[in-house]
């Protein structure tokens, strides 16, 4: 079973794993360029946060109503699900597995401040950068992220993707 976090450079960093984005600067880690350090958080981790929370079935039910011919049904259904995502408790044991690796993170020579290391926390889809198609834009990005706490609270942060749904929908 694919673990909740890789190190950046893993080779099990596929596009199915740690999506588009992932999966390429897994590639040029792996090749020595200079990329910052990191970790990613998989679709494992995605997949048990769902399973857990019973989210799966809330998800589907507002997708239901969707039409892409009507702008306003897939942004209404981002922001429903979005929510839930927000008030779903993350598993203990993707919780620890994200903190472990933000502590070992920490503790490789960097700018440490009180407020623990600064990390990025960037979304990746699975479906990104295909050749056949592009995400540009729809992906979120947060930065200067400090501390295991504050990191935690953008795990969630899944459910930004939803915005791709009309686009999707729309191909």
């Amino acid at each position: 079973m694919l673990p909740f976090v890789l190190s950046l450079p893993d080779p099990n960093a596929t596009l199915e794993a740690v999506g588009g984005k992932g999966r390429s600067l897994a590639r040029l880690a792996r090749a020595g360029l200079p990329v910052p350090d990191g970790f990613h958080i998989t679709t494992a981790a995605y997949r048990e946060f769902v399973a857990a929370s019973g989210l799966q079935p809330h998800i589907l039910k507002m997708l239901g109503p969707v039409d892409v011919a009507i702008p306003a049904t897939p942004e209404a259904a981002s922001q429903a699900i979005g929510r839930l995502f927000a008030l779903a408790p993350v598993p203990e044991e993707i919780e620890r597995a994200i903190c472990a690796d933000y502590e070992i993170l920490g503790a490789r020579p960097s700018l440490l401040s009180p407020k623990g290391t600064p990390v990025a926390v960037r979304s990746s889809a699975t479906a990104e950068d295909l050749p056949g198609a592009s995400f540009a834009g729809q992906q979120e990005t947060y930065l200067n992220i400090r501390g295991a706490f504050q990191l935690m609270r953008y795990f969630p942060f899944f459910a930004k993707v939803v915005r791709i749904v009309h686009y999707r929908l729309g191909e």
